[in-house]
């Protein structure tokens, strides 16, 4: 298996550090509004790459925190009158609830900010003894200039780094390039050998990692956006902590875009997924983020997303036959070609193509090509179970044929035998109205030898 490493600049053969075992850390979310679609690029990515570790047999132990003290989660409770605890709880479970809407695992630990505070201030301690981190005013900074590789993740020279660097109002550095390991918060703080306050959100995801997976992991993932100041950042302090190397594989997934500009809630063009999952299922959304190689920038229009949308059916609605556990997928060519494709540092889109290839195989009833699909495409995180129709749109759907008929029904039972007597006078035009409105509600009507079932699309 080969993976980009980011801090190399090449595809690298993936090998952990301690035998089958994988520890890999991802920056997780800051908890103070609606997750995007950026999110949801960066999120069901590395749940991609989790399940296939799993799936290649590693033992993987993925770490994904949650950032829920923060300047923005701050401003968010003074503005709503709220505490930043009732903020961050409240954003918290929405996020959760949308990882779990677009069928992403849970990590196996998910640890929070405020729960790993004395981690923090411990690796703080470490870096002022040790001559890397300094105190300033109640505020501590980390010495840049002290870790000769600093800029090499994010290939920026330091004296390119000088030029743009400046110190804000309030802060006393040593450097413009110093960065915030503390900061001095006598409203909303903790205690600290340095006083009341906070820590830099740099620090956070140093503490989590060490404490939760090691000092040196296999894995850190996370967008492209964080590569600097966030990643480099953290390099230079666990490491001048630690005294060893912090991470041996970095990951970093591209950007999504409208109109060529990254999205992001700073620039307000975010969508975001719960406004996503309205109109677009869970498989679709992930089919379009796949189709693209997680390292590329990702253009969003809703011609892309319904092109995914026709993508995830075509491959969801392949003729279904009973799985067959004990069948050897190993032995099939498709299982081959398709792990070639993920080994290839993760190229989702070729595996995407080996699905079809098995679609079009199922719906030519070929022996064992059904399983194959379902047991590689819940390797990408697609799931066949069709969703539930809720009882609001079972309603919608039935108002739109009552007023297409002129004739009113309460229930699908009730219109289910209207269209079957329909059919048996021959009434074609009446039997495929009902047909195509329930189709454009989200309604499929199948039609067996038993009678006529219906399920959501």
């Amino acid at each position: 298996m080969r993976l980009h490493n980011s801090y190399t600049n090449k595809v690298e053969e993936f090998i952990p550090i301690e035998g089958n075992k994988v520890r890999m850390y991802v920056c997780g979310p800051t908890v103070y509004d609606f997750a995007h679609l950026g999110h949801a690029r960066c999120y069901i990515t590395w749940d991609v790459l989790y399940r296939y570790l799993k799936f290649k047999g590693f033992d993987v132990t993925y770490c994904r925190n949650v950032t829920d003290v923060d300047d923005k989660i701050l401003k968010k409770a003074e503005k709503e009158g709220k505490t930043p605890e009732e903020v961050s709880q409240y954003w918290y479970k929405q996020f959760s609830a949308s990882m779990q809407a677009l069928n992403t695992l849970k990590p196996d630990i998910e640890p929070f900010a405020t729960k790993t505070l004395g981690e923090m201030i411990s690796i703080v301690k470490t870096l002022i003894e040790k001559g890397y981190a300094y105190e300033s005013d109640g505020d501590v900074y980390f010495r840049v200039k002290k870790f000769p590789n600093y800029g090499y993740l994010s290939k920026q020279p330091i004296d390119q780094l000088e030029s743009g660097a400046r110190i804000e109002v309030g802060e006393q550095k040593e450097d413009p390039l110093d960065f915030a390991l503390w900061k001095k918060d006598e409203k909303f703080g903790y205690k600290s050998p340095w006083g009341v306050g906070r820590p830099g959100w740099h620090i956070e995801c140093s503490a989590m990692s060490r404490k939760y997976l090691g000092k040196t992991i296999d894995i850190h993932a996370g967008g492209a956006d964080l590569i600097f100041p966030h990643h480099e950042n953290e390099i230079a302090q666990s490491e001048c902590a630690n005294g060893c190397k912090f991470v041996n594989y970095w990951l970093h997934n591209g950007f999504v875009t409208i109109n060529k500009e990254k999205m992001s809630k700073s620039l307000g063009n975010f969508l975001t997924i719960d406004d996503l999952l309205k109109k677009y299922d869970s498989n679709t959304i992930r089919f379009f983020i796949l189709t693209n190689h997680y390292r590329m920038p990702v253009e969003f229009s809703d011609e892309a997303l319904s092109s995914a949308q026709a993508g995830a059916k075509r491959m969801l609605n392949a003729k279904r036959t009973p799985i067959d556990e004990n069948l050897d997928i190993t032995k099939f060519d498709e299982y081959k070609q398709f792990v070639e494709a993920m080994d290839d540092d993760l190229n989702t889109s070729k595996a995407l193509a080996v699905l079809f290839d098995l679609t079009n195989k199922a719906n030519k009833d070929v022996e064992g090509a059904f399983t194959l699909l379902y047991k590689l495409a819940s390797v990408l995180g697609f799931t066949f179970e069709k969703p539930e129709v809720s009882e609001d749109d079972l309603k919608k759907a039935l108002q739109v044929v009552s007023e297409k008929l002129g004739r009113n029904f309460s229930n699908m039972e009730e219109l289910i035998e209207y269209r079957k007597t329909a059919r048996a006078e021959k009434n074609w035009t009446v039997a495929d109205n009902i047909r195509i409105s329930l189709d454009e509600c989200g309604i499929l009507l199948k039609d067996t030898k038993d009678g006529t079932t219906w399920e959501s699309k």
